[in-house]
């Protein structure tokens, strides 16, 4: 069974869920000859009971677009969670978390499939980007950033926390970086 590569991206209310809530996400998934074949994006209501982290409510004021947009046609997680798994089902290949940076985006992404629709599609992994640029760039891991990877890698989407578009964003990043190590 083929790999679908699922670029994934989430925005958020703080840094961890269950204290704060995932307000957005989005995944793009791709083949790795660069073909999108579906998308799927969601605004979520926040968790009962969690609350915003200060620093993170501050930055989101810098961000008056970004915020609008993930503020907009909620879902409760559960319907939210519930509909990705069937769309992630019915994707005609193996699903693969990709994500930039994996740690931040995978961690509220399968916290939400498991409290919200009892399993994860992806099992427990997630293939992160820049751990990947680090293998490609042949340094340290802390090195590994967007301002250090080749003007080649990058895709015409630029990142403005809207989850879909830094999804497609970063799964444009990936699949290029995947053809190239290939």
């Amino acid at each position: 069974m083929q790999e679908i590569y699922v670029s994934t991206d989430i925005e958020s209310d703080g840094p961890i869920p269950g204290p704060n809530s995932m307000l957005s996400f989005g995944s793009a998934a791709f083949l790795a000859d660069g073909t999108v074949i579906d998308t799927f994006s969601s605004n979520l209501e926040t968790l009962e009971g969690a609350v915003s982290d200060p620093d993170t409510a501050r930055w989101w004021l810098t961000q008056p677009e970004a915020w609008a947009a993930c503020r907009k046609d909620l879902v409760t997680p559960v319907v939210a969670m519930k509909a990705y798994v069937e769309w992630l089902k019915k994707l005609p290949g193996k699903p693969v978390f990709v994500g930039y940076p994996a740690g931040y985006d995978f961690l509220f992404i399968y916290w939400y499939l498991i409290k919200f629709a009892g399993e994860s599609p992806f099992s427990f992994s997630a293939l992160d980007i820049k751990t990947f640029a680090m293998c490609m760039l042949g340094g340290d891991y802390r090195n590994a950033t967007k301002r250090n990877m080749p003007k080649r890698w990058f895709g015409d989407v630029s990142h403005n926390h809207v989850a879909l578009d830094d999804a497609r964003e970063q799964g444009e990043l990936f699949i290029k970086m995947l053809q190239e190590s290939r």
